[in-house]
């Protein structure tokens, strides 16, 4: 017996690295799995059938598995990934929105192109999957669903040379936030994970800074630990966590704070003066600075034997 027995899935960008290794895990727990990927290169040209090979290698271990190989960046694509998983295993219960590309340059050479292309395949992807699979949800009275998206470090703490990258993982938080809001009378979570991991997507980066992976790296280090934290919160032991952001990277699985007011100043009648403000901001910022360290303190891992 599997935590997701009788249940059904659909993980976007599939096809390796963290994708691939969520749509196993998922699998061998009992889920039926849609597995997704256009199988292009990391800027996101080409294309290919890896989806349809990781379906395979699930299919041989005796899960059930389908690939699907359009492109989750237009609404059609979304569509078609979640009426694939209607068509082969009759309904859908987990959507995984992980697909992604990389086109990392500074702001000063970033063109057009470049911003477009990662916006629509992280940001408006996620929108192209999860609106559909919403709209399922709430006319078929589908409960106890769960939507897991994926955001980034690069967003929520920023990373230079990744401003296109970095908005769209930021958008994906916000975009949880609400979704998991309007999500919640049908029973439906939805989180937001900010993983670490290295991959086809990240060694590069690694190794252009002139730091070498070795091997043993990627035991520690590998995609294969974010996918336990998705497939918990896949599960029913999750059905009462929402609109949180779950980070998972080498072994370690925290929680991360989301925006809230930290310290406030109320005028009692009038707007604020120069002056005024002088005195208070920085006030405010170093309320700002006392909680950063109080939480770099929080946030120290305990380490589990």
């Amino acid at each position: 017996m599997g935590r997701l027995d009788g249940r059904i899935a659909a993980v976007t960008g599939a096809g390796r690295g963290i994708g691939a290794e969520i749509a196993k895990l998922l699998a061998s727990e009992g889920a039926k799995v849609v597995v997704n990927d256009l199988g292009a290169n990391t800027d996101g040209s080409g294309s290919g059938k890896i989806a349809d090979d990781v379906a395979k290698e699930i299919r041989d271990a005796g899960g059930e598995a389908v690939g699907h190989t359009e492109s989750i960046s237009t609404v059609a694509g979304g569509q078609s990934l979640l009426q694939t998983a209607i068509d082969n295993f009759g309904g859908l219960d987990i959507l995984v929105n992980n697909a992604g590309i990389l086109r990392d340059k500074t702001i000063f050479n970033m063109e057009e192109e470049d911003w477009d292309a990662v916006i629509a395949v992280h940001l408006k992807g996620h929108y192209c999957t999860s609106r559909p699979f919403a709209k399922y949800i709430r006319e078929n009275n589908r409960t106890n669903c769960r939507i897991i998206n994926f955001s980034s470090t690069s967003g929520l703490f920023g990373n230079f040379g990744q401003s296109n990258y970095g908005a769209a993982k930021a958008g994906i938080a916000g975009f949880t936030r609400v979704l998991s809001m309007e999500l919640a009378k049908y029973g439906c979570t939805v989180n937001t994970i900010s993983p670490a991991a290295l991959t086809r997507m990240t060694i590069p980066l690694r190794e252009a800074r002139g730091q070498k992976v070795e091997e043993s790296e990627l035991e520690q280090g590998g995609p294969q630990h974010v996918a336990p934290i998705v497939t918990w919160l896949a599960s029913d032991e999750a059905a009462k966590v929402s609109n949180q952001i779950l980070h998972a990277a080498r072994g370690l699985v925290g929680i991360m704070q989301q925006p809230a007011i930290l310290k406030a100043f109320q005028k009692s009648k009038g707007v604020w003066s120069q002056e005024e403000l002088d005195k208070y901001v920085p006030e405010l910022v170093q309320a700002k600075e006392e909680n950063d360290a109080r939480v770099k303190e929080l946030g120290k891992p305990v380490v589990i034997d």
